[in-house]
């Protein structure tokens, strides 16, 4: 195929060009065997000639005489045959073309030209078509019509002058070429414009086995469920993995907030783990796929296994979410060896499987529950949020227990695979029919895994408090980090000299180090504020930064000149502020002002004439805001004098009671030395 067409064969060959392609062939074969119909079998009369006999000359030596043949051939007839240019690599590279394509290799390119649509659309006409459509694209939506007067405007004013007239096509015409080219215009103008924006390519992913493509999606989940701890009625997001081979449901999540990175790389980990059987599951949900023993499988994962897949997926693609896109799912990807591919913006059909299971979900089980709140307010039940009885781990129960029990085995209509399209097929039919195909790897990951899918923070050790972490302080007592304290690590590049701490943003009581001595060893480091004992809840970064954030609002924090800056800057601040510069106003903000300032032009030429005595010199804004201060305080001084019935004394100084009490206090200079006794005075 080639931009749409298909291969071309011999009988796509004119009688004449069949003949031509004919006699090439039967002058390779006889270079190649020494006949011309390629088999002793069918010897002409004379054949093999002397100097082509396979018996008596090598395949070198006939291809010389061919071409020396060739070469004394009458220089039309030569033409005729496409060989009037015959050499030793052209016998070459024709007998590879007949060994890959047969009659086909032998055949001239020009024969068979591909189409070059249709005539009655000239150069100058395709070009006014594609220019047309840009426009249209960043104008409002237009009707085919309106398009058709735009294409004739355009031939009008490009390519027709005096002496030239150029035929457009009629409006059907025109239309037919306008859907072929550009497909229907039926959808909304905002998302024609965004879908054009964006490279769709035209290479086509044709899934053949299991892991090949694995979509994830995230959604809320339509029912209101209970808090496992204070029995609220909450939120909860749902984040799938599905395999688009078997639309096998490999793994999900359940969040009572929406889903961050470290939950999606633990969905991906959890995509290539066995699911564990669970107490309350029979016989029946065990592993089912023929060809590899349920207790084999158990021996390797050291559990009994659920009767869902798993393996290790290739392509990965997600919708354009931050939480798919940042640096940590990219890390992710890296580690477990598979392909990020985030689906074609405005394309649905990259994620058709996740979101018609996200609706088969909702409709075969969801709507069922108690809690359910629908999909749309104006479809919502009386009070959705006082119905909820299912808690979140119930709920994440009931969703693995319907995953392997119903789903897995559900008949897929409309999915059945190309080898049998009329077929009855489920998710674990297919899976098994794939395994029996090509086999089930049965390597599962280490548990050291979690640890290597944690974000990695890069600090320095200090002797004394150990590393710090988002702002707290962990392993200062761990003797794990004594050989470590105060040392530089052998890591060079970016992160020279430190040390790479994993953390798991969910619960921040401990940090994760990788012994250097031993790789694949990780110890646990607590938090340094930790009391002794497992009876500290657990917290997240989120409570961390709140925590933290609330210290440094009370001024625990000191604060050097680079932390002042702020408090400096908004000094300045306030008499020029960053927005009045006359170069940092948008043209919404200027055109604003601008309109203001007509508008108040306009009311004073609506206002009858004063004369100038009568209003008093406009005040400067820095003296309207002096007066407005003092206006204010005067007014909070006179409401406090009017609740005080009688004014308060001042207190004594603190030196009052000890210099009244001092009898080797000397007496102040401006005291009357006369009232003193024995000063003579009567």
């Amino acid at each position: 195929m080639d931009g749409g067409r298909q291969r071309p064969r011999h009988e796509d060959l004119e009688e004449h060009d069949l003949t031509r392609a004919r006699i090439r062939m039967a002058h390779l074969l006889e270079v190649e065997t020494g006949y011309r119909s390629g088999s002793r079998s069918w010897a002409r009369p004379g054949e093999p000639r002397t100097e082509y006999d396979p018996e008596r000359t090598t395949l070198t030596e006939r291809r010389r005489a061919k071409v020396a043949e060739l070469k004394g051939l009458d220089r039309q007839e030569a033409k005729h045959l496409g060989l009037e240019w015959i050499s030793e690599r052209t016998l070459k590279r024709m007998a590879a073309q007949y060994d890959e394509n047969g009659l086909m290799g032998l055949a001239d390119g020009r024969w068979t030209p591909p189409l070059r649509g249709r005539r009655a659309i000239g150069d100058e006409v395709a070009e006014a078509i594609r220019a047309v459509h840009a426009e249209s694209l960043h104008r409002s939506k237009l009707s085919m019509k309106t398009k058709e007067r735009l294409i004739h405007q355009y031939v009008r004013e490009k390519f027709e002058t005096e002496g030239k007239k150029v035929e457009v096509p009629h409006y059907t015409t025109l239309a037919k070429v306008w859907k072929e080219w550009f497909g229907a215009d039926g959808a909304r103008q905002r998302y024609i414009r965004s879908a054009a924006a964006v490279e769709t390519g035209k290479a086509k992913v044709v899934i053949v086995r299991p892991g090949q493509v694995v979509a994830l999606d995230t959604t809320p989940l339509p029912v209101k469920v209970l808090d496992d701890v204070f029995g609220a009625p909450i939120s909860v997001h749902l984040t799938l993995a599905l395999d688009t081979y078997s639309h096998s449901l490999v793994a999900f999540r359940l969040t009572p907030v929406s889903d961050s990175s470290v939950e999606v790389a633990m969905l991906l980990r959890d995509v290539l783990l066995p699911l564990p059987m669970r107490p309350d599951w029979g016989e029946e949900m065990e592993w089912p796929y023929p060809g590899v023993p349920a207790a084999l499988v158990a021996e390797f994962a050291g559990h009994r296994v659920a009767g869902l897949p798993f393996f290790a997926p290739e392509t990965v693609t997600s919708d354009h979410g931050s939480v798919y896109k940042n640096h940590q799912i990219v890390q992710v990807a890296r580690t477990l060896r598979m392909e990020l591919l985030p689906a074609r913006a405005m394309r649905p059909t990259d994620k058709a499987a996740c979101e018609r299971a996200f609706a088969g979900i909702q409709s075969l089980l969801l709507e069922l529950l108690l809690g359910f709140r629908g999909v749309d307010v104006a479809d919502r039940g009386v009070d959705p949020e006082e119905d909820a009885v299912w808690t979140l781990a119930e709920i994440e129960h009931l969703l693995a227990t319907w995953v392997v029990a119903v789903w897995q085995n559900r008949r897929l209509d409309q999915y059945s695979p190309a080898w049998d399209p009329g077929g009855r097929h489920s998710p674990n039919t297919l899976f098994a029919a794939a395994a029996a195909r090509d086999g089930i790897s049965l390597e599962i990951p280490e548990p050291s895994l979690y640890y290597e899918l944690l974000p990695a923070h890069f600090v320095k050790i200090d002797r004394r408090r150990g590393v710090k972490i988002g702002g707290l302080w962990y392993g200062g007592t761990d003797p794990i980090l004594d050989p470590y304290r105060g040392q530089r690590s052998g890591r060079s590049g970016r992160h020279e000299g430190k040390w790479a701490i994993n953390r798991d943003p969910r619960d921040c009581r401990e940090v994760y180090f990788e012994d250097p001595e031993h790789p694949g060893l990780w110890h646990a480091l607590s938090w340094n504020g930790l009391p002794p004992g497992d009876d500290v809840p657990a917290f997240s970064d989120t409570r961390v930064r709140e925590v933290l954030r609330e210290a440094a609002r009370a001024g625990l924090k000191p604060r050097d000149d680079g932390e002042l800056l702020p408090v400096l800057l908004k000094l300045v601040a306030a008499r020029t502020p960053v927005a009045e510069w006359p170069t940092q106003k948008t043209a919404k903000q200027r055109s604003e002002q601008a309109r203001e300032m007509a508008r108040a032009r306009a009311a004073l030429s609506d206002r009858a004439p004063v004369p100038l005595s009568v209003l008093p010199p406009p005040a400067p804004p820095a003296e309207l805001a002096a007066t407005t201060r003092r206006a204010v305080t005067a007014d909070r001084q006179r409401r406090r004098e009017a609740a005080v019935s009688q004014p308060p004394t001042a207190p004594p100084l603190l030196g009052a009671s000890l210099r009244a009490r001092n009898l080797f206090l000397l007496p102040d200079e401006d005291v009357d030395q006369a009232d003193e006794p024995g000063s003579g005075t009567t």
